[in-house]
């Protein structure tokens, strides 16, 4: 390490060497991919960062992706089969208000990345070993522990990120992990049937082993994450001593009694949040099976028109990322993905048309929202306020997610595929009526939810300049303050220093220094 610091810094070596005999030559520099300054060490921090999280987005939707074969194998009804996402949310209710805390207060970035990924790997483990053993309540247990690692890895991936890139560069960076995040989810619901395949065909039979071994198999990809997180460490801590930079912090302040300040356009956000995603996760969970009963396609077939969202989301939100960001009208957008959201979810229920237009249609409006809602919290919260913000807005999707998986499951068992889609259409609907309050409340109170960007820009460059004009007077208001204190001479200083020490000063000195205060006053 003190050679590659002698060469990142350019540093002589040797030169306290006697007679030179023993002095060492110019350092030699860094080759670029180990040199945390040049662009190829950072793009190979970045693909680390991205693999970050493909372990766990793959192994997410593994119920999904073998949602026959879990329920055929672990003889478990959809209700049961559901808990599997239920369990995964419930520890998020709660830890996505201290996943930023633990990561600045308590572990650091790089120990607590270590630490959510290898949780993201025991409960992977646990919920194979689950399927081996056929103990349906340990699957449980597995989804549970994974889910404490999951949410918490995502924190530190997007912490790692501000570390590393600033400015522009971070929209790219963040658009590049949720892009290899959604390719995580749609390698899954592609490969995974394929694997339980091979190895029923290596074992000769189904059942909870071929289930367990076929997920085992899946949490390969959980390691391969774990070693990111343990290489990116690494690099982490060398590039803090090569830089003297500091460690990366979510910069997160998280109070609870924030909570009371919330506004009703805040409210309605989390209302819209919370219904929409209800409306999308756990039809998702769902699809496979509806696409081979409905629509009669193949296993392969029905993975892939149900991974479709996910593909779409990959290549589409950093666009309309960009679209949001140069237009604004957020409300409008969100408006707009909702509406087609509802449209996609009637066109499954009451039409026998092509499902890949409905679900090209939820890949579009899945993307557009998330570009589009996440964004507003920050326009209706003060700065201080968005880490509880944030963190509520987490909690309450999760809660959402899990009641309504639970909810899911048992309205198609006792109803059946269509009234769970009218039961998902009534979730959008709610979404659309509470945009629609926001559209009318943030009109009324003149917020600033639905401007362009350009006013909003125009605006922003005004209260600048009106911020830059009161700095102005400040420090004229306190610059004349400073010329009418009265300024001490070194004769005054002395005796005053003089005085400190204990020392009788002579009575014409005192008389003096009134004379001298009289006179300064009078200035």
């Amino acid at each position: 390490m003190a050679e590659e610091e002698r060469a990142l810094l350019g540093s002589p070596g040797g030169d306290d060497g006697a007679g030179g005999a023993g002095a060492a030559g110019p350092p030699r520099a860094l080759p670029a991919v180990c040199d945390p300054r040049r662009l190829p060490h950072r793009l190979l921090v970045l693909a680390l960062m991205c693999f970050l999280g493909f372990g766990s987005y793959f192994c997410y939707d593994n119920p999904a992706a073998l949602q026959t074969q879990v329920q055929r194998d672990m003889k478990v009804n959809t209700a049961q089969f559901m808990s599997l996402y239920a369990w995964y949310s419930w520890p998020n209710v709660v830890l996505c208000f201290f996943g930023g805390f633990l990561i600045d207060r308590v572990f650091g970035i790089r120990f607590g990345t270590i630490i959510f990924s290898i949780f993201v790997c025991v409960g992977q483990i646990i919920f194979a070993l689950g399927a081996l053993l056929n103990a349906f309540w340990l699957m449980d247990m597995g989804r549970f522990i994974f889910g404490i690692g999951g949410e918490s890895l995502a924190v530190a991936q997007n912490t790692y990120a501000v570390s590393w890139f600033k400015g522009k560069e971070l929209n790219l960076v963040f658009g590049l992990q949720l892009s290899m995040a959604r390719i995580g989810s749609t390698v899954n619901m592609n490969i995974m049937g394929w694997i339980y395949s091979r190895v029923q065909d290596l074992l000769g039979y189904t059942g909870p082993s071929t289930l367990g071994l076929t997920l085992m198999i899946g949490g390969i990809t959980c390691l391969f994450s774990l070693t990111c997180a343990l290489i990116l460490a690494y690099l982490d801590k060398r590039a803090e001593k090569l830089l003297c930079k500091e460690q990366g912090k979510t910069g997160e302040v998280i109070k609870l009694t924030d909570v009371k300040d919330f506004s009703l356009s805040l409210w309605l956000i989390f209302v819209i949040c919370v219904c929409y995603y209800a409306a999308v996760f756990p039809f998702i969970g769902l699809g496979k099976v509806f696409f081979i009963e409905k629509f009669r396609f193949s296993s392969q077939e029905a993975s892939a028109i149900n991974s479709i969202v996910y593909i779409i989301s990959a290549p589409m939100s950093p666009v309309f990322g960009l679209l949001v960001d140069k237009l604004g009208k957020n409300i409008i957008w969100v408006l707009c993905a909702v509406i087609t959201t509802l449209a996609s979810h009637i066109m499954l229920a009451f039409t026998f048309w092509n499902p890949w237009i409905a679900m090209c249609l939820l890949g579009v409006a899945y993307s557009l929202l998330a570009c589009a809602l996440w964004p507003m919290v920050a326009f209706v919260v003060p700065e201080h306020q968005l880490g509880t913000a944030y963190g509520f807005m987490q909690s309450i999707q999760n809660l959402g997610l899990a009641i309504i998986a639970i909810a899911a499951g048992m309205i198609l068992d006792t109803r059946g595929y269509l009234f769970l889609e009218v039961f998902f259409s009534a979730c959008v609907c709610l979404s659309l009526i509470a945009v629609v309050m926001l559209y009318f409340v943030n009109h009324l109170t003149g917020g600033d939810l639905n401007w362009s960007a350009k006013k909003r820009e125009k605006l922003q460059k005004v209260a600048a300049t009106e911020a830059e004009e009161q700095e102005r007077l400040r420090r004229q208001n306190e610059d004349d303050l400073a010329k009418l204190r009265p300024k001490a001479d070194d004769f005054s200083l002395r005796n005053k220093y003089l005085s400190k020490l204990g020392a009788q000063l002579p009575d014409n000195y005192s008389s003096y220094l009134s004379t001298m205060v009289h006179r300064s006053v009078l200035k």
